[in-house]
This record gives C-alpha cells, structure tokens and sequence, in this order.
C-alpha cells in the first residue's frame, strides 16, 4: 500500500515550506532513509528523507511550489500502483459519511463525520448553484487540462467526477492546446463557440485573446482601478520564506519589546595576546582556528553563569505574566547569509571548554552558510550574539532575538588614543553593544553584567581557568 509524502512541520511557527529540489524523480528506487527532497522552512533549508521504502510513484508539487504544512506532495509505493486508486482508498469518505479536506493536491486526510444536514465541501461551483464533487486526481487533471469540472457530467457515487470522465469530457472538446483551454477557463469563454486557426482547425492562445478577456480581469476592472504602471528602472520582488521570517520576527521583537542599548568599550590588548597563543593548540587539537567570537562567545557564557545575571539569561512566558530561568546557556550566534540572517544555537554551551566551544560553533556555522541546519539546531537559545565587527562597524543596536531577554553586538576593533595610567597610548578597542529587553532588566542589572563581561575580556585567562 502507497503512502503520503508530506510537507512536514518543522517548527511551532512554520505554516508552509518551499521545495527547494528533488532529489528522486517519479519511477525511482528509494530506501528508507534515502534524501527524497529538500525543502526551506522559514530561515533554512532541509532534507527530507524518506520513511518508506518503495518506487517514487508521483510527485504532486514540483520544485519552486509553496506547500502548506501536512498537505500531501508525493507518493511512495509498489511499482505498478495507481494513484487514482490509492487516492480513492485514502479518501472512503463516499460511503463513510464522512468527507475530504478540500485541496487542489491529492488527499491530505478525512475530517469529522458530517452532520444530515451538511454537504461536502469543494471549490468548483456547478451550473445549478451547488458543488461539484470529484476526486482530487479528477480535479487535478481538470486544472492541468483548464477544464471547467461544472461542465463535466460524473459517474461515480453521488455524481461524482472520476478522472475517466474529465478524460472523456475533453475527447469530446474541440480541439484546442492546453494553454488555449486554460485561458478559456480563465476568461469564462466557451471553445465550442470559437473558431480554430491552428492545423486541422486546433484553437490557440491567438483565437482566445481574439475574443476576450480574463473575468478576473474584468471584475477587477468594476471594482478597482488599475495599478499605476512602474517607473522605468523599478523593480518588484516578492520576499522569500526567508524574509519573510525575519521580517515577522523582527516586527515582533521591536513592537513587543521594550529596549534600551548599553555601549562598552574594551581593551582587546590581552584578549588578541591571548587567542595568538592559542591559535596552534587549538588548530594541532581541533583543526580549527579559534576567533574572537569564540572568545567572546565563551566570555558571555561565563559571564551569563553568574547568579547576579540570571535575568539576562531568561525569557518571558504566559503572555508575559511569568519570567523563565534557565539554569543553562544556549548560545545563539548569528549568520549572515546572502539571502538573510539566522541564528544557530549552541546547547548546553556553559558545559564546554573552548576547544568543545570551538568545535560545535563551527560545525553549526558551517551547516547554516550550507543550508543543512535541522529545526532543533536553530530554537532554544537563552542568549544570543552578533557580530558585524568583520564589516568595520563601530557601533550599532542590535534587535532581540526573541525570546531571549538580551543580545549583545559585537563591533570592529578599532586602534584607538586611550589614557594608560595617566598617559596616552594606542591601544585597540573593540565596542560592545547590549540591547535589553526593559520588562524583565533594568539598566543597572545590564551594566552589572557588561561590567563583568568587560573584566573577563580585559583579563582573559579566566576563560581558561
């Protein structure tokens, strides 16, 4: 017996993904755990793989489709299987009482019984005002072919459409190319009453835009002005499923939280003295090199681990009526992607020495620049950083990554006249900004922790203690 593919939910707020690239074609092998396809939830991509063993019997949705969660997008099953079978084995909703969520792909599942009253919903109204019934390969071929399914008569229970009779129904059409049909459909036009200039008498896109236009476009016409044309030289993009995460997620943030930015400066004398010893160990015991932002990453992990700034490292929860206290630090750092930014965390990151620190903060940036992170790997941060000082930025105010009650930006180091013990030097100093979330820290409490974040920085052994 086949079974469905579907567009999984990978996270409490993803309502739909995009499908980036199939990985295996219709009529392929696949085992169980094989790769099937890979998809974009919200800020990353994913691989999903398959739970069946089987042949690849369809593919409902094509890559660049946007598929809501839980809907189906293909079929495993034995070689030989007919999907207009097992749609209607999944979907016994005819002599069940019972009917099938509605959906232009096949079935996603069967809802509750219907009351005596109730009649099942579709979405292709009939000549005599009511609803067509038909089975989603009927109406799926009805869409593909541009076929009205009001018009075609059904065989099956009730009346319903079957997939043989939207086959018969366009035999029994003039002949026309499926563009043709599909704008027929689109401008309420019937082919029986146009005349063909293609071969052998075939209708054409020509013969339809010879005598019409789209009823969209017209009741559009009655009720709304048309858009202004461009201006030469613009250009309208849509947002990805990326941008358009962020875009919610940092509206939320600014909207909801109240913030105030705290700026430090900090001596990076030491801390640079520091990471060129470290740099052969770590590489000889990790193959990795260790940069400032471990080194900052670990000194906000210490830091956060005090008592004193357990509000720095806690969340708001029950509609803001509760604090949450984590007794651990989840790291969040920042990833700046050509197509936008997301936050991979590193759990349990008060646990770890800097070689473990250096080790798992890469390999989460090496999966994000990849598009490989799994759902798990990007939720659950305590506390996050971000670090724009590659970019020559000296100070900024960066946005809450809800719902962490802080994050702290990171700035350029900047060779900087600093008075030493009465004398002025050089000296390179690096600016830290904190944003704070003011409903759950005041300003004291956030300047206590800077002032213990700039002290370890300042006298980095401590890190190594």
């Amino acid at each position: 017996m086949a079974v469905e593919i579907i567009m999984p939910k990978l996270g409490v707020d993803m309502s739909e993904g995009e499908i980036i690239e199939w990985k295996k074609q219709e009529g392929d092998r696949v085992n169980q755990g094989d790769i099937l396809l890979e998809i974009m939830s919200d800020k990353t991509n994913m691989e999903l793989e398959a739970e069946e063993s089987g042949i690849l019997l369809k593919i409902v949705h094509p890559a660049g489709d946007t598929v809501p969660v839980t809907e189906v997008i293909g079929y495993i099953g034995e070689e030989g299987e007919v999907i207009e079978d097992i749609v209607e084995k999944l979907n016994p909703a005819e002599n069940k009482g019972q009917t099938v969520a509605n959906t232009d792909s096949p079935v996603q599942g069967t809802a509750a019984p219907l009351a005596a009253n109730q009649t099942e919903p579709t979405s292709e109204p009939q000549g005599n005002g009511g609803k067509v019934r038909a089975t989603p390969a009927a109406r799926k071929m009805a869409r593909d072919l541009g076929i009205d399914l009001g018009r075609v008569s059904g065989t099956g229970p009730k009346g319903r459409v079957h997939r043989d009779d939207v086959e018969q129904f366009q035999a029994a059409q003039p002949k026309a190319t499926p563009l043709a049909r599909k704008m027929a459909l689109d401008f309420g036009l019937d082919l029986g009453q146009i005349k063909g200039s293609g071969i052998f008498g075939k209708i054409t896109k020509e013969d339809i835009l010879a005598v019409g236009q789209p009823k969209a476009s017209q009741e559009a016409e009655e009720v709304a002005p048309k858009a202004a044309p461009l201006a030469e030289g613009v250009e309208v993009k849509p947002m990805s499923a990326m941008r358009k995460a962020i875009a919610k997620g940092m509206t939320n943030s600014y909207l909801t939280a109240p913030t105030f930015t705290l700026n430090y400066d900090i001596d990076m004398t030491n801390l640079m003295a520091l990471r060129k010893q470290l740099i052969d160990p770590i590489m000889d015991k990790t193959g990795l090199k260790v940069t400032f932002t471990d080194l900052i990453g670990l000194a906000v992990v210490k830091t956060l681990t005090k008592p004193e700034h357990e509000y720095l490292n806690a969340s708001l929860i029950n509609d803001a009526k509760d604090i949450e206290l984590h007794r651990f630090v989840n790291l969040g750092i920042a990833v700046g992607l050509d197509e936008g930014l997301i936050v991979p965390v590193v759990h349990g990151a008060d646990q770890m020495n800097l070689s473990e620190f250096v080790v798992a903060s890469k390999e989460l940036i090496k999966k994000a620049q990849t598009g490989k992170l799994k759902a798990a790997e990007m939720s659950g941060s305590t506390f996050s950083i971000t670090n724009l000082g590659m970019f020559g930025t000296k100070s900024f105010n960066p946005i809450i990554n809800q719902p962490n009650s802080a994050i702290l930006g990171v700035c350029a180091t900047v060779q900087t006249p600093t008075a030493v013990d009465g004398q002025i030097t050089i000296r390179p100093i690096m600016q830290l900004c904190l944003t704070i979330d003011h409903r759950i820290v005041d300003g004291m409490n956030g300047a206590k922790f800077m002032v213990d974040l700039k002290h370890i920085l300042e006298n980095p052994m401590e890190l190594l203690i």
